[in-house]
């Protein structure tokens, strides 16, 4: 049964609930007179008499008090206790006794129960005061018990260390991270000095430091570690540690113990390290990088201007690096980066500052030197050096340098300059022929200025649709027809004329505008092919030369189809010319393409044929229909009965693998005999016609449809190859 002290007060709100366990009659009458007497509605009291409904009714979880009778029906002693409080531990119990069991109501007390309540008492004003104290008790103190469990498991969770001490400095407290952090659990800790877990040295004077809590207790004030501490751990290792530290006080402001809060440092340190090395050195190879290098140059530049000497700086650029990092993959470029640095650091002294500024790219800046011929043993070194062959991923990986050197003071008085100059220098080295060196001149200074001023040019002359081509006419050499013309680049520009590809060319494949122009240029000519067959002319091969920088593009294939696709050219007559050199720097990815190509109808040649490295067995895979006899062995034919050797090998193994062979460079009768002799395919050069415009080149195509027409009407007139008549025709040639 429930009995409520009283439930007419409008608007009352229960307070207090308890439970009564007892089977004494008039225990319940007499408590609830007591507790009526009070205000209205504060105690809800509900009452069993068997313990086994009482612990039914506690699982409703809506009991603030146990007033419980240890002699019931069906449970006696301190059993009825044990049972009660394994029920409901969070809940307060009261032993309701009488004189007679006074002492087993005590042990109830010390076994766990809130007090006790004898029946003597029962009358008295004093029980709902008691009652209600010792409810306000159990939920201080349970209000207590969940304030201290949320802190326990917030010192746990954090990643701070926190250890607290009394007034003596002795340990209390410690969460896990400082566990971790010292190597200390937190009993054997406990009651320790702080002194004795907390040992602090500082890093630069390796010198004991006073214990932070130690100054806190002294002083009474917070305050922090000094900078660069470390802590001793208990097994002997070291952590750099931050901290702070703050005095416990009491409710009235005594002091009572002090609180240390501290963390590891020690990778934000390492890091704080490693970033200030990685804002001045390279994070591929580890060289000084720019910033580095400019600081060393200009303080050799004070030294050298102070003891008057000279200084020099060194800058190499990796000759056809591009090629392999595009054909290999970034991972094996890199490898091959850092074995070029361990070869420069071997070639250099401990005294010089080698730098990586970027790609492949280097400076090196020699110092004590007083003479030119210092920076030229150190260059001789690194061209030899670099020359022999690098192992990369079980691969033999050649690559060699071009260098440019500046000398300080008349090459440059700061950095910038000194850099600058050895830059222009580096650039006439490859013009040269690459791998060797060259020392920075004036001269140079106008070509590096010609230089950007083309290639300023040269992005001009794309979006103002400078460039034009002409075609040169590839002839059958046995019936004299033309049945091909090759793609030659001009630029109109507008202050120098008509620029040839020589000057032009290179400056583009060194700032990477070649793989733009070489598209323009492969549109322009399918374009231009595919018209004059839609003019009723005769349809013939158009050939265009690729470059190494174009072949290596990822969506080059994609490219070509793509072109062939827009303009309407058939695939058979575009005939696209790769140098060997270029197929053969990755002949595995190289072949790939090839048979992409292959497969969509397009004629391939492997132009320069002869000139390169290529082998026979590599050859064969190429799937080319054509190879190319670079001019300067048909130059080298000199007379009807010269040998001719290379061109001779090249036309017989041509004819082995069933390669047609086309033979560039055509200049003179004797030539031409030479290579009908000994069945040459094709030709095209001088001796036939020089590069057309394309309107030049239609006329030429015109005539070229009468003469066939002729031979068909009047097959009895077919005379033997006629070459001059009309390809080079004094009017037709005008054209250049």
């Amino acid at each position: 049964m429930v009995f409520a002290a009283s439930s007419t007060k409008e608007g009352g709100e229960v307070s207090y609930r308890i439970l009564l366990l007892t089977d004494h009659p008039g225990d319940a009458g007499t408590l609830r007179e007591v507790l009526g007497d009070r205000a209205v509605c504060e105690f809800e009291l509900s009452c069993v008499t068997r313990l086994s409904t009482g612990i039914a009714r506690l699982g409703a979880n809506d009991t603030d008090l146990i007033l419980a009778d240890l002699s019931l029906a069906d449970s006696r002693g301190m059993a009825t206790f044990d049972v009660l409080f394994a029920t409901a531990a969070q809940t307060p119990i009261m032993i309701l006794s009488s004189d007679a069991n006074e002492p087993l109501a005590m042990q109830a007390v010390l076994r766990g129960a809130q007090g006790y309540l004898s029946r003597a008492y029962f009358r008295s004003r004093l029980v709902a005061q008691f009652l209600r104290c010792a409810i306000r008790h159990a939920r201080a103190e349970a209000a207590l018990e969940r304030e201290k469990t949320r802190a326990e498991i917030a010192l746990k969770s954090i990643g701070d260390a926190v250890i607290c001490t009394d007034i003596s400095g002795a340990i209390e407290y410690m969460n896990a991270a400082a566990e971790r952090l010292t190597g200390w659990s937190r009993d054997e800790a406990y009651g320790c000095p702080i002194g004795d877990v907390l040992q602090l040295i500082s890093a630069i004077t390796r010198e004991s430091l006073r214990n932070t809590i130690e100054l806190v207790l002294q002083q009474n004030q917070p305050m922090g570690l000094p900078p660069h501490t470390v802590l001793i751990r208990r097994d002997g290792s070291e952590k750099a540690i931050e901290d702070s530290a703050s005095p416990i006080h009491d409710a009235h402001g005594r002091l009572t113990g002090a609180v240390i809060v501290f963390h590891d440092v020690s990778s934000a340190q390492a890091m704080t390290i490693k970033m200030a090395h990685l804002a001045q050195h390279d994070f591929l190879t580890d060289l000084p990088n720019r910033v580095m290098l400019n600081e060393r140059i200009a303080r050799a530049i004070m030294l050298a201007k102070r003891y008057h000497t000279q200084l020099a700086v060194l800058f190499l650029d990796l000759d056809n690096f591009k090629y392999i990092n595009d054909s290999l993959g970034h991972a094996a470029g890199d490898r091959l980066l850092q074995s070029v640095t361990q070869r420069l650091s071997a070639c250099a002294r401990s005294s010089d500052t080698i730098s990586r500024q970027g790609g492949d790219e280097f400076v090196i800046l020699v110092t004590e030197s007083a003479e030119e011929p210092d920076a030229a043993a150190t260059a001789d070194k690194i061209i030899a050096a670099l020359n022999l062959p690098h192992v990369i991923d079980e691969r033999e990986l050649h690559v060699t340098t071009s260098i440019g050197i500046s000398i300080y003071p008349q090459d440059g008085l700061d950095a910038e300059t000194l850099i600058m100059n050895a830059d222009t220098a580096m650039y006439y080295a490859k013009e040269k022929g690459r791998n060797n060196y060259q020392f920075f001149s004036s001269e140079m200074k106008i070509l590096a200025v010609e230089r950007q001023l083309i290639e300023a040019g040269l992005r001009r002359a794309l979006e103002k649709h400078e460039f034009v081509l002409h075609y040169q006419p590839i002839v059958n050499l046995d019936s004299g027809e033309i049945v091909g013309a090759e793609a030659l680049l001009r630029w109109m520009d507008h202050e120098r004329g008509l620029v040839m590809p020589d000057r032009f060319v290179p400056i583009a494949e060194a700032c990477g505008l070649i793989v733009p122009i070489g598209q323009w240029v492969l549109r322009e000519a399918c374009r231009q092919a595919k018209h004059w067959t839609d003019s009723g002319l005769p349809p013939i091969s158009i050939a265009v030369n690729i470059s190494a920088l174009e072949f290596r593009q990822k969506n080059f294939f994609e490219g070509v189809r793509q072109i062939l696709q827009d303009t309407g050219l058939r695939p058979r007559l575009l005939q696209l010319e790769i140098t060997e050199s270029v197929l053969m720097r990755n002949a595995e990815s190289s072949a790939a393409i090839l048979h992409e190509l292959k497969k969509i109808g397009v004629l391939l040649a492997m132009d320069d044929f002869g000139t390169g490295y290529s082998s026979l067995s590599y050859l064969k895979r190429f799937p080319v229909d054509i190879l190319k006899i670079d001019r300067s062995f048909v130059s080298g034919i000199v007379s009807a009965r010269d040998d001719g050797i290379i061109v001779s090998a090249v036309l017989s193994m041509a004819n082995s693998l069933r390669k047609k062979v086309v033979a560039e460079g055509v200049e003179e009768q004797v030539q031409l005999d030479f290579l009908r002799e000994r069945h040459c395919d094709e030709g095209q050069g001088y001796f036939f016609s020089r590069p057309l415009i394309a309107d030049k080149f239609a006329e030429l195509l015109a005539a070229e449809k009468i003469r066939k027409s002729v031979r068909r009407s009047f097959p009895w007139r077919r005379k033997k190859a006629s070459f001059m008549q009309p390809l080079a025709s004094e009017e037709i040639n005008k054209g250049h």
